[in-house]
């Protein structure tokens, strides 16, 4: 019997999160949505179809009429309206209709994507996430949040869908090449510092373990990031409030993947905006200085940025202004009072964004210095 999660909303059950060593039990997990007279289309980019597009859909192909696969170019850069569009074309030319099922199969650009392909086309059908990256299993599949971006503002258009089911093949991990797999730690790191400072603890314990991707480490460290990730969103399904808290690091974060045309990772720049409000934190002193470069550092052995000489500062603080958590002209920025605890604060202003962002600023020459 494969472990499993619950996630509630409204405090009735959702949606479960499975966790397994292989695809092998999708097809049985299939089974309780009765989709035998029903058509399946797998949504995936390029990378992922080579690797596990055949298997998937051969697997699928056994509990639906008919399974279909819909792939586009891997990449931030495919997270936009005209790969939705595509994929409407392909749904309508395929005869979809409001009984059939989408099933993300992908990291978090494909989950994001199919997920508001699902909550828009005919008004919205049904999803199942089948996430293939660290970050997506640990954060992105889960909660409902779906998006594109819109002329590369993060995530600019979306909704809320929440899917059916998280089906988390955990052995593909060791498929992930190291800036892939270590760019999901960054949401890992995330979870500890904002909700729970003993599971941190336990993250820089095994920090070895971790980038060797033993299995029994790697398992229990996505299950409780999971938990975590679940207790958030069951508390506050469509960010009204506490789910803000999720979004330390990203206020900056997103700016510099905007402001780098995403030529830096999701996660990495992540692990540059928690630098950034660590710092925050710190200067407000709510954190102590050693506990702000403790922070910082412990970074570096999950082979994550924590400086950067290719970002242009004052691009990076413009672009926060267009931070879709915007709440009455002022950004919800996430602080920390202590590892383990986050508060949403409203009163950051924009003098201490540019220093926090000048603390990971270098100049190129410096390099050779």
């Amino acid at each position: 019997m494969a472990e499993r999660l619950t996630v509630e909303v409204d405090k009735k059950p959702a949606y479960d999160i499975v966790f397994e060593a292989s695809f092998d039990a999708l097809g049985g997990e299939l089974e309780q949505f009765d989709l035998k007279e029903r058509k399946i289309c797998i949504i995936t980019d390029s990378n992922v179809e080579k690797l596990y597009g055949a298997c998937v859909q051969s697997l699928v192909a056994e509990h639906c009429r008919e399974c279909v696969l819909f792939s586009f170019p891997a990449g931030e850069e495919s997270k936009n309206l005209e790969t939705v569009q595509k994929a409407y074309e392909f749904l309508i030319a395929h005869g979809f209709d409001r009984k059939d099922l989408l099933l993300a199969l992908g990291g978090g650009v494909v989950g994001d994507l199919t997920g508001f392909v699902a909550a828009t086309y005919l008004r919205g059908v049904a999803f199942i996430q089948v996430p293939t990256t660290l970050l997506a299993q640990v954060d992105s599949s889960i909660g409902g949040k779906t998006g594109v971006d819109f002329k590369s503002y993060k995530n600019m258009v979306g909704a809320f869908k929440m899917p059916k089911l998280v089906y988390m093949n955990l052995s593909v991990l060791k498929d992930l090449d190291d800036r892939q797999y270590f760019a999901g730690m960054a949401e890992v790191l995330k979870h500890g510092l904002i909700k729970d400072g003993a599971y941190y603890e336990w993250l820089i314990d095994h920090f070895v373990e971790i980038g060797d991707r033993e299995i029994d480490i790697i398992t229990e460290m996505v299950k409780r990031s999971c938990i975590i990730k679940k207790n958030v969103v069951e508390k506050d399904p469509t960010e009204q409030g506490e789910r803000a808290l999720l979004n330390f690091g990203h206020t900056i974060g997103h700016a510099i993947e905007k402001q780098m045309d995403f030529a830096y990772l999701h996660g990495e720049c992540v692990a540059l905006g928690m630098v950034c409000a660590a710092y925050i934190s710190w200067k407000r002193e709510m954190l102590s200085m050693e506990e702000y470069y403790e922070i910082r550092d412990m970074f570096v052995p999950f082979q994550l940025p924590i400086s950067t000489y290719k970002i242009d500062p004052e691009k990076v603080l413009e672009y926060t202004k267009n931070d879709k958590k915007m709440d009455a002209g002022k950004i919800k920025f996430i602080l920390l009072k202590k590892v383990g605890r986050a508060v949403i604060d409203t009163s950051v202003t924009a003098e201490e964004m540019r220093n926090a962002i000048s603390e990971i600023y270098y100049k190129e020459e410096e390099l050779y210095d």
